[in-house]
């Protein structure tokens, strides 16, 4: 029997089938990916602010989304490890919407962010002379000061008019978080103007950033093909790859999830696109910067003290040849 009312005091959060909600493996997969994602955002924060090197405009935005990434998860995946080992599925009103708007200040931050890193490498490959000029320390400060004020006015907005729909139907929400999209669903009247805002977000945070990251990498590529030196072209390219994968990555789950048509399979993949859009996009981020970025890698040696890590290679190998040995 569902439950009917117009204002509910609380919403009943159904992540994934029984079987999977009482399951140690889904408990711990999602227990560790949390904890990397946060202890990789955290050794990039740390690193950025304690190496002077790493101590530019691209390392700001980095160190920027890397806080932003902590709160995507941070947001999320508590609750839903609540939900897994208590069995309680219940998330009060406040909760929810509270979740909501963390969630999406998270998600329009990172739009703007993700725009902001592609005009940043736009500026150093394709005008380097004027690099420091047109991004210097102010204007990067003013930038994200902005992209915050930005963000979080819209996931005002965007919670306001959610909070403003009736909902007369079920409470059960068929996802791992407090959606706004699965709210709707449930919805029977106040959703025509959040389906209004949400298209002209879409164009506006989603269409609009995609597009002119995408147009600074044509141009990108336009000058790295020019450069003769296989090296050069190498170097340069190598400066931006990080950051194209992180931006096919997150605006083609992002799109999966919002912009796939309705079918018998909708709430499945919409499932699954939210689950590496929220969860597994801001751990592979961190680790995407750290394994292909050479300024971070150097970083990490230069900061840890080279005669521990030299030891602990020394044993690790040793227990590697007794253990062949034996």
């Amino acid at each position: 029997m569902e439950n009917y009312t117009s204002v509910p005091t609380e919403f009943h959060i159904l992540p994934f089938s029984d079987k999977a909600d009482r399951s140690p493996l889904v408990f711990g997969m999602f227990a560790v990916f949390y904890s990397l994602g946060i202890l990789m955002n955290v050794l990039i924060i740390t690193l950025i602010y304690l190496d002077q090197q790493l101590h530019s405009p691209m390392y700001l935005f980095l160190c920027n989304l890397s806080l932003v990434d902590m709160c995507y998860t941070t947001t999320v995946i508590p609750k839903l490890l609540h939900i897994l080992s208590s069995g309680n599925h219940k998330m009060s009103f406040r909760q929810c919407f509270t979740q909501m708007f963390f969630f999406f200040l998270a998600v329009e931050t990172e739009d703007l962010l993700l725009f902001t890193m592609a005009y940043d490498r736009y500026v150093a490959i394709c005008k380097p002379l004027h690099y420091n000029t047109i991004l210097s320390t102010k204007v990067c400060f003013i930038c994200m000061a902005a992209i915050w004020l930005c963000a979080m006015v819209n996931s005002c907005l965007i919670t306001v008019l959610t909070l403003n729909m009736t909902f007369c139907r079920s409470t059960t929400i068929h996802t791992f978080y407090c959606d706004a999209k699965a709210l709707s669903t449930i919805s029977c009247a106040g959703k025509e103007n959040f389906y209004l805002v949400i298209y002209f977000e879409a164009f506006l945070f989603g269409f609009c950033p995609f597009s002119s990251s995408f147009i600074s990498y044509a141009k990108i590529l336009q000058v790295i093909f020019r450069i003769k030196s296989r090296d050069g072209r190498t170097k340069a390219f190598s400066t931006c790859s990080s950051h194209l994968i992180v931006i096919m990555l997150y605006y083609g789950t992002a799109a999966s999830v919002y912009l796939l048509p309705k079918t018998k399979y909708s709430d499945i993949l919409d499932q699954v696109f939210t689950l590496i859009y929220a969860t597994g996009t801001p751990t592979l981020n961190p680790l995407i910067y750290s394994l292909r970025n050479k300024d971070v890698k150097q970083a990490v040696m230069r900061l840890l003290p080279l005669k521990l890590l030299s030891t602990f290679c020394s044993k690790f190998r040793n227990a590697i040849d007794e253990g062949w040995a034996i």
